[in-house]
């Protein structure tokens, strides 16, 4: 959903990081309404690896990418260069999220090994279903070696030519 102040910015939901801004309050949903990428990445993640898989992701699900809406995040890594050059490359904003407040969202595909070394078994599908505010995961995560995508919806998202 765009801003009607007419600049084309993205509503912006409470108590996450956008853009280095702290929003304070709780962690309500970012979007509402379209797709969101969550999105996790290694320190080594090359600048386009990250960009790859999310248009892969999207393609292979047959989304539009003109349909993401934000990219969604653990705390910390929405400066990364791979996160930042995908949001600009799709245009839009990063949302961040604490890893407590991923941890609390159940996901289908938990990770051990992520949860060891960040503190939340999932940052992908967690950020993405956080964002979209309870959403419908479409694109469960997807892997490169230093990067992860995965795709929610919000509620009330349909495709081009669903019924409601």
């Amino acid at each position: 959903m765009r801003n009607p102040d007419g600049e084309g910015r993205p509503l912006v939901g409470e108590g996450l990081v956008v853009g280095g801004d702290r929003l304070d309050g709780d962690h309500r949903p970012f979007v509402t309404e379209g797709l969101v990428v969550g999105v996790g990445v290694r320190a080594t993640a090359a600048e386009t690896e990250l960009l790859e898989l999310v248009l892969r992701a999207l393609d292979g699900a047959g989304l539009p990418a003109d349909a993401v809406r934000a990219l969604a995040t653990l705390t910390g890594k929405g400066g990364h260069p791979a996160v930042r050059a995908a949001a600009a490359a799709l245009g839009v904003p990063v949302a961040e999220y604490p890893a407590g407040a991923l941890a609390a969202v159940r996901v289908p595909n938990p990770s051990g090994t992520v949860g060891e070394a960040v503190g939340t078994v999932s940052v992908a599908e967690a950020a993405a279903l956080a964002a979209t505010g309870g959403g419908e995961l479409l694109v469960p995560k997807q892997k490169t070696a230093s990067a992860t995508a995965a795709v929610a919806r919000t509620p009330h998202h349909r495709n081009a030519g669903e019924r409601p």
